[in-house]
């Protein structure tokens, strides 16, 4: 019993063979850079209205403003909000703006354009991590202020909300990357509905 090798086509699904042209790289890396920067304006615009919430909320004085509680799970809704409006915002666009792919299946072309929106978010991220691991190490150059005294309830504090914070972030990335892959399948469809 012969198999037929993996460069040959089903004759169901591809009834026309394989179009000259079929060479071409699957990834249309231009569209998944113009995703993801448009994916990195919209989170930095969101971070910085959420910010201006934020600190509308708290208050220097004690026994006012938002508690470090409500702060904490309030800023974990804003970071899921602002992960599925960016991640949706960068799948689309990367799935809109790809090439138009002739002769494929539609599994290939849905399969594509889900890569393509997953690796908008996908870069994205990479760009925002890489971003925040700077800023981060150029905060901890600065001289350290050694006239705090932290507490044991403080250490406390800080470490539930810094559990939160963790888990809320993980929860946005992950609802992100479905998102992103969601909207890029959209994309793509609606881009291969417009000649």
């Amino acid at each position: 019993m012969s198999v037929a090798p993996y460069s040959s086509v089903d004759p169901a699904l591809y009834p026309h063979g394989i179009p000259a042209g079929s060479g071409t790289s699957a990834m249309s890396w231009s569209a998944i850079l113009a995703g993801a920067v448009g994916a990195i304006a919209i989170t930095l615009t969101l971070l910085a209205l959420g910010s201006a919430f934020g600190l509308a909320s708290i208050s220097p004085w004690p026994g006012l403003g938002a508690k470090a509680s409500t702060f904490a799970i309030g800023t974990g809704i804003w970071l899921i909000v602002t992960q599925w409006v960016s991640a949706l915002t960068g799948g689309y666009l990367a799935g809109r703006l790809r090439t138009r792919w002739t002769g494929l299946h539609t599994d290939e072309v849905f399969f594509r354009d889900t890569a393509h929106g997953f690796l908008t978010w996908a870069t994205a991220t990479f760009i925002l991590a890489i971003v925040a691991v700077v800023a981060g190490a150029l905060m901890d150059s600065a001289a350290p202020d050694t006239t705090v005294v932290v507490t044991r309830e403080a250490a406390d504090a800080a470490r539930k909300v810094g559990a939160a914070f963790a888990g809320f972030t993980a929860l946005s990335l992950i609802l992100g990357a479905f998102i992103a892959s969601a909207a890029g399948a959209v994309g793509g469809r609606l881009r291969d509905m417009h000649p």
